[in-house]
């Protein structure tokens, strides 16, 4: 759902950490301590290095939910609602942020954790930015930020329903974090066709890879990567962690094919268990049996953070989440880049 009153969609993620910080005290006596709001900014530059700082909070009920950091820019009492025309039905309303139009999601009902009926409304706001957008999610409870090591994260079990929204459960302290996929929910509340009007299949040479490795934790970008894969005329081969693409890759190699001569390219989120695509790029370049895979990195997370570790790590390219067309362009580029070395070898 854009946020058509955002001039600055974009900016640094170390505003979350300041934002976080003006947040009022109530947001504190949920149980977000100030010490460790003062500490965010030592979180955010975790990244990198296979640990995830999660937002810890509840929806209806005593279950836990975790969603990352990066993706918030504050957390505040629950604001007046207003209704907006265009807004979803699925939307609780909007709310004024700080001077802009926040469109306003009840998550614990998008997830079917809704409070028994006569519960009190849900009493804290989370602003979020993910995939050039801001919007808010009403929830239950706020309690703390924690730092967990991927590789602590599991995949979600797969019993079907609301388990399709989550993209990990983990443990902390002995008590069980089901990791949300707020990707999933925005795009099922607020549903958009995709934008590939246009679009057409590109010219390929006989000796060019037709396939592309696309690895995301999102069950949502995995399918929008697709969709959009097929109508260039790609094939795709799609893997929900970075732990699963290396194996992948160097199960590939060991059976003596060269992984850049299957796969023209690689587009790997960022934030995913078990291993971030940061470490993923990471470990591409170190192995001489990978290190010639062009990888792209498209994440929904904004900020010009992430331009910076691309280059510390090693990628190729970096889009942020999500629109077809530069996504569609920089695919073309790949591939026309491919056969231009083709034609001078």
């Amino acid at each position: 759902m854009p946020d058509p009153s955002n001039p600055r969609a974009g900016a640094a993620t170390t505003r979350t950490s300041r934002r976080l910080k003006e947040a009022p005290r109530a947001a504190d006596n949920a149980g977000m301590s100030r010490d460790l709001l003062d500490r965010i900014d030592q979180r955010t530059r975790l990244a990198g290095h296979n640990r995830l700082a999660l937002l810890l909070f509840r929806l209806g009920s005593r279950q836990l939910f975790g969603v990352n950091v990066f993706k918030v820019q504050e957390v505040i009492p629950r604001p007046p609602l207003f209704t907006l025309p265009q807004l979803p039905p699925a939307f609780a309303g909007a709310a004024d942020v700080r001077g802009r139009t926040v469109p306003v999601l009840d998550l614990g009902r998008a997830v079917g954790h809704a409070p028994p009926p006569g519960s009190p409304e849900a009493p804290y706001l989370v602003v979020t930015e993910f995939n050039r957008t801001v919007q808010g999610f009403l929830v239950s409870g706020v309690e703390r930020i924690v730092n967990i090591a991927v590789e602590d994260i599991q995949p979600p079990p797969d019993l079907g329903g609301e388990c399709h929204y989550l993209t990990g459960v983990t443990r902390f302290h002995g008590e069980l974090i089901q990791l949300l996929d707020v990707e999933s929910v925005l795009a099922e509340s607020a549903p958009r066709p995709m934008d590939t009007a246009g679009i057409q299949p590109l010219a390929l040479g006989a000796d060019i890879p037709r396939e592309v490795l696309v690895v995301d934790d999102s069950r949502v970008a995995r399918n929008q990567i697709r969709q959009l894969l097929d109508q260039l005329g790609l094939a795709a081969t799609l893997l929900s962690d970075g732990r699963q693409a290396l194996e992948h890759l160097q199960q590939i190699a060991e059976g003596g094919t060269p992984p850049d001569h299957r796969y023209a390219m690689v587009i790997s989120d960022i934030e995913m268990p078990a291993m971030d695509g940061y470490t993923l790029t990471t470990e591409i370049r170190r192995s001489p049996a990978l290190r010639g895979l062009h990888v792209l990195l498209h994440t929904s997370l904004s900020g010009v953070f992430n331009h910076a570790m691309v280059e510390r790590v090693g990628a190729d390219d970096f889009v942020p989440k999500y629109s077809e067309r530069e996504l569609a362009a920089r695919i073309e580029h790949r591939i026309s880049t491919l056969l231009r070395q083709r034609a001078a070898a």
